[in-house]
């Protein structure tokens, strides 16, 4: 890659010469879509309109904290509430490659709708090489497919502009906090949102466990390294497994699901090693999570995979 502030102004100038109308980007309010955003924003200005689609999949607060965002960047910007569509189409889908491709098709389709009203030709991704590379092709084998790689229909009409296509995460970091990209240190949020971290069925109750023991697991760990207890780990979360298990509450039996614990250092997302959370911390969130939702949640686990043989996420 060019230096940073070489790749900025290159891009700048290649983006206001490729986008010759109207263009719409998908604006998560990750790091990768936030730097797509800004770039394309400076390139071609009010003719850019930013969409985040709310569907119904987000972590807690997440809408209210990327509009915030938004405005802040004052980025021309709209927000999509799509959340009865997307569950509608994930229905009874259990299977994590048609999650994601079903995702990615909806979020295209979301988008298309935008797009006509705005009189937009030109779709922009922040999609980065992990994404494409993990996503395969007909030389590399498929690990997952990325919703913005593997999901996009093959009739979709708009012309798709990648500007960090060939940037790793850590590559993407550099250039954000050069722009001032509010989201720069913002930890990795997978596309297909808390559909991948609720293994099995993806319904709106599976979906509202997963996000509040999201949420504690956030809030705990953060709050640990600000004490100074831990390294805040690069990326970290909770994942609802399909199954359920035997428990007790007070004397009588629970038959409650289970909850998992990841959190992982990594530099680019291509490799990663699990992170030694000290276990008081662990208790804390355990005991946590269990009090919070004692009538869905009685046992909760810590992943202590790496990458590979692992990926980072569980689906």
């Amino acid at each position: 890659m060019l230096g940073a502030e070489d790749f900025i102004q290159d891009t700048i100038s290649d983006l206001s010469e490729r986008i010759s109308g109207k263009a719409i980007i998908a604006c998560s309010g990750g790091v990768d879509s936030m730097v797509a955003a800004t770039l394309a924003s400076r390139a071609i200005g009010d003719r850019l309109l930013a969409v985040y689609v709310d569907n119904g999949l987000m972590r807690k607060g997440e809408t209210e904290e990327v509009e915030g965002m938004l405005k802040d960047m004052g980025i021309n910007y709209l927000i999509a509430d799509a959340s009865s569509e997307f569950f509608e189409a994930l229905k009874g889908v259990s299977d994590p490659e048609r999650k994601r491709k079903i995702i990615g098709e909806r979020f295209i389709r979301v988008f298309e709708r935008q797009a006509k009203e705005f009189g937009a030709e030109f779709l922009v991704q922040g999609t980065i090489a992990p994404d494409w590379i993990e996503s395969g092709d007909g030389v590399r084998d498929t690990i997952k497919s990325h919703h913005n790689v593997g999901g996009l229909p093959k009739d979709m009409g708009m012309t798709l502009v990648e500007p960090l296509r060939d940037l790793y995460k850590d590559e993407v970091r550099d250039v954000a906090r050069i722009l001032g990209v509010k989201a720069s240190e913002r930890q990795p949020f997978p596309g297909p949102a808390l559909a991948v971290r609720c293994l099995g069925e993806v319904t709106p109750d599976n979906v509202a466990v997963v996000r509040e023991a999201c949420f504690i697991v956030e809030d705990e760990i953060r709050k640990a390294a600000d004490a100074g207890k831990m390294d805040a780990p690069w990326q970290y979360f909770a994942v609802l497994l399909p199954s359920k298990s035997v428990g007790v509450q007070g004397d009588r039996r629970a038959y409650g699901r289970t909850i998992a614990i990841r959190a992982v250092t990594s530099v680019d997302g291509m490799t990663a090693t699990y992170s030694r959370i000290p276990l008081d911390v662990l208790d804390v969130i355990s005991s946590r999570i269990t009090n919070t939702m004692k009538d869905q949640v009685n046992r909760v686990v810590y992943d202590i995979t790496n990458k590979p043989p692992a990926t980072i996420e569980w689906e």
